[in-house]
């Protein structure tokens, strides 16, 4: 069932960077001490700069990555490694327009291994991409403020969001 941004499961709103960044630390320490739920794919929806890089960039430096993190923009996908053994993978399908890219950078692969996958822009990958464990729509209220809409997609997703679902 696709995620409905209309009718969240869990809603968050961050007055600031300071608390997506602690929404990322509560989400990476529940994945850390839930090692089971460590193979999620989230997806992460909104407009051109709502914030879904800066949370991608906040959860992989409270997972343990050390170092440059990168937006995946150009190169489609960037793996990172943590000091627990977490493989994680970003994605950002914004340029993705050619299903056989899929197939050649061995994304089927990726998705059937273990660790963590984040999906920017997944609606470019629809059909090719397995079903979300958790959408997190992303809307900027201003400047500053951001609204975090929380959906789970699966059993998984469920356990993941379940400190933040009412």
């Amino acid at each position: 069932m696709p995620a409905n941004p209309s009718s969240p499961d869990g809603v968050l709103t961050c007055p600031d960077e300071a608390a997506t960044a602690a929404f990322a630390q509560q989400l990476a320490a529940h994945l850390l001490r839930h090692p089971a739920l460590a193979d999620a794919y989230l997806t992460l929806h909104g407009d051109l700069g709502a914030g879904k890089t800066t949370l991608v960039r906040h959860l992989l430096r409270a997972l343990g990555v050390q170092g440059r993190i990168k937006s995946p923009t150009y190169a489609v996908v960037e793996p990172y490694d943590t000091p627990s053994g977490l493989a994680l993978w970003h994605f950002d399908f914004y340029r993705f327009d050619d299903p056989r890219e899929w197939e050649d950078a061995g994304f089927r692969d990726i998705f059937a291994s273990p660790g963590l996958k984040i999906g920017e822009w997944p609606e470019k990958a629809a059909g090719l991409a397995p079903t979300a464990d958790v959408a997190i729509h992303i809307e900027a209220i201003d400047e500053t403020r951001r609204r975090i809409c929380l959906h789970p997609g699966s059993a998984r997703g469920q356990q993941l969001l379940q400190p933040w679902l009412s």
